[in-house]
């Protein structure tokens, strides 16, 4: 049985597999204007256990948004499906980056689903991912083109 409580050699492991970037929004720490959390993927209420394998870095928005929820509405085909799940999925197979790196688009239902229940492209990160990509400080720029 796992503890309850993330450790801080845990939060430790997953700040640094996370390459210090919200696991869903990809928005860095470095320029957040909120704490991130090490949150339960899937919640402990659910049987999620407090284990690397069910532990993620989340950004306040999105770890409000997503607070217990594993499932979300895909906006095209009206089928409910699980949420991404970052340890058992690829995030570029389920998301992509429109031309200018602002918004994430969902590819596949758990992607566009995610989007939506997580609000990935909210106001506030639009405009920061607008304002690093001008300064060559999105995260994934470089890696993507």
């Amino acid at each position: 049985m796992s503890e309850e409580r993330v450790s801080a050699q845990q939060r430790r492991i997953v700040v640094a597999r996370a390459k210090g970037c919200c696991e869903y929004c990809y928005i860095q720490v470095k320029f957040a204007t909120q704490s991130f959390s090490v949150e339960h993927i899937v919640p402990r209420y659910k049987g999620g256990e407090t284990s690397l394998e069910n532990l993620a870095l989340s950004c306040q928005g999105c770890n409000n948004h997503k607070h217990t929820k594993m499932e979300g509405l895909d906006p095209t085909t009206k089928q409910v499906v699980s949420l991404f799940h970052p340890r058992q999925q690829s995030w570029q197979e389920h998301f992509a980056w429109n031309d200018d790196y602002t918004l994430i688009v969902g590819l596949t239902p758990t992607g566009r689903a995610t989007v939506k229940e997580l609000r990935l492209n909210r106001s506030g990160l639009v405009n920061l991912r607008r304002a690093l990509f001008a300064q060559e400080e999105h995260p994934l720029r470089n890696s993507l083109e």
